[in-house]
């Protein structure tokens, strides 16, 4: 058996794929390299919410990326469903009063909420058309970090390009999970904020998610090998 990589569990593999079965040969074929594993949106939806526990039980961690956004109540009873999951992270659009009524609902549990600042997939473009007073993402960023702090949630969601600003904002105890990383010379998809994993470390990025340059490998075990070492880089 091949020695556990000390920064296994920092990489945060996203299984973006459309069924349990596809998720699962993944996960096998990764095996010993991979400890924790995002469900999203499309997975989630797929029998994906069944797997995660089937994860857990297996002593792997899950970052749940369902982004919640609603009335205080609503956001505090989903957050309380989700901390008796044992998932390890989970999403919040990083709104005020969503933050405050998760943070309040996850007390006492091992659940660290991140508030999800400006998706890597937006630019200052995208910004105007959503109707932001903004067009500049890295300002965005950086008031909804101060907001997370103020809510005391466990961390925030930004691109790898704001990391080493936000982790001046929060200090250093909060954790910053960033998408949008790319191997260099990998395909950087739909994604317009992107960063190397060796890069997004010395940023100030706490956990790294990756999910197409991996899970689309034709050898995925050694795909995660690669960007590990250049985590550590």
């Amino acid at each position: 058996m091949s020695a556990i990589h000390p920064m296994r569990d920092q990489l945060i593999i996203a299984l973006d794929v459309p069924s349990v079965d596809d998720a699962r040969a993944i996960v096998d074929e990764i095996g010993d390299s991979g400890s924790y594993y995002k469900i999203g949106h499309q997975l989630g939806f797929a029998g994906g919410l069944s797997f995660a526990s089937e994860l857990i039980k297996d002593g792997k961690k899950i970052f749940l990326d369902m982004k919640l956004l609603d009335i205080d109540n609503t956001v505090a009873k989903g957050v309380e469903s989700i901390a008796k999951m044992g998932v390890s992270m989970l999403t919040i659009h990083a709104y005020p009063k969503a933050m405050r009524a998760a943070v309040a609902a996850a007390k006492g549990s091992d659940l660290t909420l991140l508030g999800v600042t400006v998706l890597t997939s937006m630019d200052g473009e995208d910004l105007i058309e959503a109707g932001y007073a903004s067009s500049n993402p890295a300002e965005l960023v950086q008031i909804r970090a101060k907001q997370a702090f103020e809510a005391d949630m466990g961390g925030v969601v930004c691109s790898a390009q704001e990391a080493e600003i936000v982790r001046k904002i929060i200090g250093p105890d909060m954790a910053i999970v960033t998408p949008g990383i790319r191997p260099a010379g990998a395909d950087v998809g739909d994604q317009k904020r992107v960063m190397t994993p060796k890069d997004a470390m010395q940023a100030g990025s706490s956990h790294l998610v990756v999910g197409r340059p991996i899970t689309a490998a034709s050898d995925k075990k050694q795909a995660v090998d690669q960007i590990l070492a250049q985590m550590s880089a």
